[in-house]
């Protein structure tokens, strides 16, 4: 069929009393079909076929307008050189069928051209009537949304649905050899949100741009830059010699990056945490090899340097939003239990409090460690209602056993303090709220809360601090030793206790360091007249050494693990007389 001409029209207008007709339906209709033809508010023709071959007969003025060449070739050039819309034609023809509709593109003076054609089949043997509808217009209209949906107004990149798009366009229709993969990379600017609250909107906008432009210079021909987040791009780029290219790709952007960029007459440095998947078949999943490179970026956020992504690693992030999931599912149906581990006095072996610990058993995941759902609640942000669950429901504990031995019990209890809950929260409030409708003095309660918390906002934990002293409630720095304390921060803070960490008192009877700092601490914290609580305290022998440092008060599995409440109470009563060690 290729190369099939139109028959030459005439121009002149068809004479159909000429024409051979079958029937006097035939005749009937001849008659007006140019009026029939005028009346239709889109270009229109009929067509005869001789065999395969549709020939024009008759057309109205608005078809010689929309295909000027048809008229100047004097009916040759309706469909031009696409015949395969003669072939469209004639195969509606062979079928029998009532009418068809597709679509006639051409190349215009001024771009390509779209017309919505039909054609039915009319009374008259082998005639067919023919109609375009201009669709150019629509057309366009659709290719600049998509051109906006697919791309980031700020840089005129791909974005995260033109990433994808562009990654699998490259990989249908570009040359692969057997031996070449390709890698994606997560950039994410690691101060981006610090700068764009400083310095406005504006500025951050400028910051976007500038990187674009620099991370854009840095890239190979034929590699793929979008910007698929707001401080995050990603890098398609094809690799013939392996890691090693995207190594060198790598190097580049940082290179790229390692001078200031000058915003509002400042030089701000720009530091970027990269990501890296690799594909070495064309088999995978580009969105989960791009999902891959974003799970590696967060990674190198914590890390400082490159991540490769690791086999295990989405399954991991998908576990952790499961988990998510189920313990926000928790938390509001009370899914979530405390268990009390107590604190014991080294010397008199007197039960001096509890320290209050989250434990939860989900009917799916079955047992949760607080090691893994602290970590998720942080991420998530549902370690505010975490904490404040936990607060309220330490309280509520020890006025229930103040309930059930007639009178207030001479123990205390301590709660930990996220460095999260502390920056986001109205900590003081909700602790003075939970004192007053639990019924219990601040003296009775501890908050414990790691040196991150205090590193991260030292005015922040400053004031959160004086206002918690103001309720005469006790705090306590865990986890001592393992963060980045100083004595400066120690002699400004209203800190009344440190705990040294198990890592340190586990092992101290058998590592001479560990024992060294266990010793340097037990000194700092009398000079500077702080009580000291040991963690991890598991054998006698460790509680009498520990004893004989002076140190306090410990807590371990030597004296008890965490308890449910009624358990907790109970040990209580049971070592009231103040069993010494």
């Amino acid at each position: 069929m290729d190369g099939m001409p139109v028959r030459t029209w005439t121009g002149e207008s068809a004479d159909f009393d000429a024409a051979p007709f079958d029937s006097p339906m035939d005749r009937a209709c001849a008659s007006p079909c140019a009026d029939w033809l005028d009346a239709l508010p889109q270009a229109a023709a009929i067509l005869r076929m001789d065999g395969e071959v549709p020939t024009v007969e008759q057309a109205n003025d608005l078809l010689l307008t929309a295909f000027p060449a048809f008229k100047q070739s004097g009916g040759a050039d309706l469909f031009g050189a696409e015949t395969k819309w003669v072939e469209r034609i004639a195969e509606f023809h062979a079928s029998k069928g009532k009418s068809d509709s597709f679509e006639i593109r051409r190349d215009g003076k001024l771009g390509p051209e779209f017309f919505a054609c039909t054609v039915g089949r009319l009374p008259s043997p082998n005639r067919l009537l023919f109609t375009a509808i201009d669709r150019s217009s629509e057309r366009q209209t659709e290719r600049n949304l998509r051109r906006e949906l697919l791309s980031d107004s700020l840089t005129a990149l791909p974005n995260r649905t033109g990433f994808g798009e562009e990654i699998d366009d490259r990989l249908a229709n570009g040359h692969w050899p057997s031996e070449c993969g390709y890698a994606v990379l997560a950039i994410d600017l690691v101060r981006f949100s610090r700068i764009n609250e400083s310095l406005g909107a504006l500025a951050g906008d400028e910051l976007i741009i500038t990187v674009a432009k620099r991370l854009k210079s840095s890239l190979r021909q034929g590699d793929v830059l979008a910007r698929i987040g707001g401080n995050e791009f990603a890098v398609f780029a094809r690799l013939n010699n392996g890691l090693s290219d995207a190594l060198h790709i790598v190097q580049r952007i940082n290179d790229s990056l390692s001078s200031p960029i000058r915003l509002s007459n400042l030089q701000i440095g720009v530091d970027c945490a990269i990501g890296c998947s690799l594909s070495n078949t064309l088999g995978d999943d580009p969105d989960d090899i791009v999902r891959q490179a974003q799970s590696s970026v967060k990674v190198a956020k914590r890390t400082g340097k490159l991540e490769i992504y690791r086999v295990g690693a989405l399954k991991e992030a998908h576990h952790r939003f499961k988990m998510e999931s189920r313990l926000r599912e928790a938390l509001a149906n009370g899914g979530l239990t405390l268990a009390f581990q107590p604190l014991v006095h080294l010397r008199t072996g007197e039960v001096t409090g509890f320290e209050a610990l989250a434990r939860w058993i989900d009917p799916e995941l079955g047992e949760v460690m607080p090691t893994e759902f602290i970590p998720v609640a942080e991420e998530s942000g549902l370690i505010v209602p975490l904490g404040r669950w936990a607060l309220y429901e330490a309280i509520q504990t020890l006025a229930r056993w103040d309930l059930m031995h007639g009178e207030a019990l001479p123990v205390g209890v301590n709660v930990n303090l996220s460095a999260i809950q502390m920056a986001r929260d109205d900590v003081p409030s909700i602790v003075e709220e939970a004192l007053r409708f639990g019924g219990i003095s601040g003296k009775r309660l501890t908050i414990e809360l790691t040196e991150s918390a205090i590193v991260a906002d030292p005015e922040k934990a400053r004031h959160v601090l004086g206002a918690l002293k103001g309720l005469d409630v006790s705090i306590a720095m865990d986890d001592f030793g393992t963060g980045f304390s100083n004595l400066a921060s120690l002699q400004s803070l209203p800190i009344d206790s440190l705990k040294i960490d198990r890592s340190f008192v586990s092992g101290m009877l058998m590592d001479r360091d560990k024992d060294a700092i266990v010793r340097a601490v037990l000194s700092l914290a009398d000079s500077l007249d702080l009580n000291v609580t040991a963690e991890g305290i598991e054998t006698q022998a460790l509680a009498q050494t520990l004893q004989k440092l002076r140190c306090w008060q410990g807590q371990g599995y030597y004296f008890a693990q965490a308890m449910p409440e009624q358990e907790a109470f109970d040990y209580w009563r049971a070592r009231w007389n103040f069993e010494t060690i």
